[in-house]
């Protein structure tokens, strides 16, 4: 029997929260549209980070979370479309800017590139 767990989720962009009810085998962003709540989301795949949550409570596993460094996992990031619960979760949405950011930054710090070189230094 496949176990389920109360996921609640806070949608920093609206303020609403959203309770739902998810089987560990399923995602967790398709499971919570089935239930009514509307969550940030684009790909569905794991590649991006518009899903991108921050875990506040309990446990859960993304094995095909492509789009989020293992640094971000580490430090309680995950992506909810390709996330499945292992407990009940409490979790809060990110802008996906920050995210990228945080991820990506150090990449853009030195301003835009123009073959390989940033226009600052043409």
């Amino acid at each position: 029997m496949t176990k389920i767990h109360t996921v609640k989720v806070q949608d920093r962009a609206t303020g609403k929260y959203h309770i739902v009810r998810v089987p560990e085998d399923q995602y967790i962003l398709e499971t919570a549209e089935q239930q009514d709540a509307k969550l940030p989301f684009l790909c569905r795949n794991g590649a991006c980070t518009s899903c991108a949550v921050k875990v506040i409570s309990g446990e859960l596993t993304q094995p095909e979370a492509m789009g989020l460094s293992p640094k971000l996992q580490n430090k309680g990031y995950a992506l909810l479309c390709v996330s499945y619960p292992r407990s009940d979760l409490e979790v809060e949405t990110q802008d996906e800017d920050e995210v990228y950011e945080m991820q990506f930054g150090r990449y853009f710090a030195r301003g835009r590139v123009r073959f390989g070189l940033p226009l600052d230094e043409d």
